[in-house]
């Protein structure tokens, strides 16, 4: 099959693009180097669109959350990550988790059968000097690819690390300490009326010793040319948290507020008191067999993670499907380097989508990975493309991504309110509901002009 369009990477961005432009009649080679003589540090599979660190898509809200949001547009516009995940999902309360083995299943599967698209496990080296082109390689891209990007850019690459929390085994926690419960009660699972999580409760004391433990355990070393990459706020390492002050966890991932510990119940708090602070673990398959330590992304060497982690009431006996790990991001200057259809200004046959373009977040990465794929589509038919409006999610992120975050200090973000036009004209508690109806209005009004596919 000759190929109309060329896409480099197989994950979430690549695999999205793919599907939006075989969708619309575009022949697509899709080129993953794992299983084709490449691999990534963090990567476990060959699979396509593989999760690498939670297996969460976070907030499925639209009415008052902005990545909720970016998922209700997505599905408005078919998105093949947003069909993989309903599929795969796992409880995770009013949050999107799936069950990554399953969700790359059914992204690889939906590609694969699709007559318009050609899977080809081989690695790119070099950008493509000539055809349409779509550089979906993520955070992880092959060196040698990176070092075609910084030639072609005339910029050196920014980078930023990004840590993987661990996923225990169910069958090892002891829930005669630990129980089932979703903070506030809030739960979206049918099966369960407990909850979506596993929380494992500390004492005052239990908490001070473990975040001392925390600053005391054995980290990984840098290598000479990670010493001044910075970390992502989104993503901070459990350990890097715990230097900002003694109470950091304890407002952050540890917080106990809205859950009631069945094991300290008294005449004032008959349905339990609130923990000091809690270890939460969220369901990481169907099966309920393997569950995710939230907010526990780590670069704690293995034996001082396994050592420290068993001192979790709950987890005393823990065995764990995966530990923690850290790896390199890369990602490019966007504003700087793109255009605003994501084209290389330097060489406008290549466009770029996912987390290299400084996008963070699953949800993010598949999104600007839609929007590539809409676009490559408009210009081989000859149609002018237009932008999702400002106001709306997708088109929120695609301003930040291409001039609106500003070059000289372009980080990673992931979607939120702030890269929304602002409404001072409305009061602040109604202020996300405020966003959410004006994008959706905006958005459906964007998408009565577009050819969308059945």
């Amino acid at each position: 099959m000759t190929h109309q369009v060329h896409i480099i990477g197989g994950g979430l961005a690549g695999s999205e693009a793919a599907w939006q432009l075989a969708q619309r009649g575009v022949r697509v080679r899709l080129s993953e180097m794992r299983g084709g003589g490449g691999e990534t540090p963090a990567h476990q599979t060959d699979g396509l669109a593989e999760l690498v660190c939670s297996n969460s898509f976070r907030s499925d809200d639209d009415t008052k959350n902005a990545v909720g949001l970016l998922h209700h547009e997505m599905r408005r516009l078919d998105s093949l990550v947003m069909r993989a995940g309903e599929v795969a999902r796992v409880p995770a309360g009013s949050a999107m988790a799936v069950d990554r083995d399953v969700f790359s299943a059914e992204v690889q599967k939906a590609l694969e059968e699709h007559p318009n698209i050609a899977i080809v496990r081989e690695k790119v080296d070099e950008l493509p000097s000539e055809g349409l082109t779509i550089v979906a390689t993520g955070p992880l891209t092959a060196a040698s690819l990176a070092q075609s990007i910084v030639k072609a850019t005339g910029e050196d690459r920014l980078a930023f690390f990004d840590a993987i929390a661990p996923i225990v085994h169910r069958d090892s926690i002891d829930m005669s300490k630990a129980w089932i419960q979703s903070r506030w009660d809030k739960t979206t699972s049918a099966s369960n009326e407990d909850g979506d999580y596993i929380n494992c409760p500390m004492t005052k004391e239990q908490y001070e010793t473990f975040v001392q433990g925390l600053l005391d355990a054995e980290k990984g070393e840098f290598k000479e040319w990670e010493a001044d990459t910075p970390y992502f706020d989104g993503c901070m390492p459990i350990e890097v948290m715990a230097e900002r002050g003694v109470e950091t966890l304890r407002f952050g991932p540890m917080k106990g507020v809205g859950l009631d510990n069945p094991y300290d119940r008294t005449e004032v708090h008959p349905q339990g008191r609130w923990p000091y602070a809690v270890v939460q673990l969220r369901q990481d398959n169907k099966l309920g067999t393997l569950w995710n330590m939230v907010g526990f992304q780590t670069k704690m060497k293995y034996g001082a993670q396994v050592e420290l982690f068993r001192t979790i009431p709950g987890l005393e006996n823990a065995e764990f499907a995966r530990l923690g790990g850290m790896h390199r991001n890369t990602f490019i200057n966007s504003p700087m380097l793109l255009d605003r259809q994501l084209r290389l200004k330097s060489a406008p046959h290549i466009r770029f989508a996912g987390q290299v373009t400084g996008c963070e977040g699953y949800v993010e990465s598949s999104a600007v990975g839609l929007m590539a794929g809409m676009m490559a589509a408009s210009e081989l038919s000859g149609e002018d493309w237009v932008a999702p409006p400002a106001t709306s999610a997708m088109g929120a992120l695609l301003s930040h991504i291409t001039g609106d975050a500003g070059a000289s200090d372009y980080q990673p973000m992931n979607i939120n309110f702030g890269l929304f036009p602002p409404m001072h004209d409305v009061k602040k508690k109604a202020r996300k509901e405020a966003y959410t109806s004006r994008a959706k209005a905006d958005f459906g009004e964007w998408l009565e002009g577009l050819r969308v596919p059945a």
